[in-house]
């Protein structure tokens, strides 16, 4: 028997059915982790199958430990995995982070990012009552800065940074009362 997350809420948007972490998520996830697209993430070219495993476990126990986390973001039309996002605070974070990923190449430059991060934005702020959040991002990452920028995200130059060896920014999002929950 397989357990599942049960308790965790699927949320929705047009195209896009966000949902706790599967085992079966394993087959679109690993490629992604050890591809050089997630190099910006802790993945890469020099990870390897065990590396990717462990990417996904700790998406999944942070629900358990946390009481939220990480979404799977799937194509509602073909039930087809594409991504994860959603709220992130591991231990040693120094503030609630809204984090993204799209695994898939043939997902990218479609929107689903901002759809799904847009919802889990609203969820981050209208469920779990938070007022602020923040998403590290590589300052090498120019596909993820322009996607903070058209989220209304802003950086952030004073807020406390993650203890990473990457050249970390910190993004600021809109709080709800400042539109953040478009």
């Amino acid at each position: 028997m397989t357990p599942h997350l049960t308790d965790t809420p699927v949320l929705e948007t047009e195209r896009l059915r966000l949902r706790a972490p599967k085992s079966s998520d394993f087959e679109v996830l690993a490629p992604f982790v050890m591809s050089d697209r997630a190099r910006f993430v802790g993945g890469g070219a020099d990870k390897d199958i065990g590396h990717a495993w462990r990417v996904l476990a700790i998406i999944t126990g942070h629900w358990h430990l946390r009481g939220f986390g990480t979404f799977v973001a799937e194509v509602k039309e073909t039930g087809a995995p594409i991504g994860s996002v959603g709220p992130w605070y591991p231990g040693d974070w120094p503030e609630h982070e809204l984090g993204w990923t799209i695994w898939t190449p043939e997902a990218e430059g479609k929107g689903y990012a901002h759809e799904a991060v847009t919802r889990a934005r609203a969820h981050a702020y209208d469920d779990l009552g938070w007022r602020t959040a923040v998403s590290y991002i590589d300052e090498r990452n120019d596909r993820s800065l322009a996607l903070a920028r058209r989220l209304g995200c802003t950086h952030d130059t004073g807020a406390a940074l993650p203890d990473r060896d990457e050249p970390l920014q910190a993004w600021r999002h809109p709080a709800p009362s400042q539109g953040g929950l478009q």
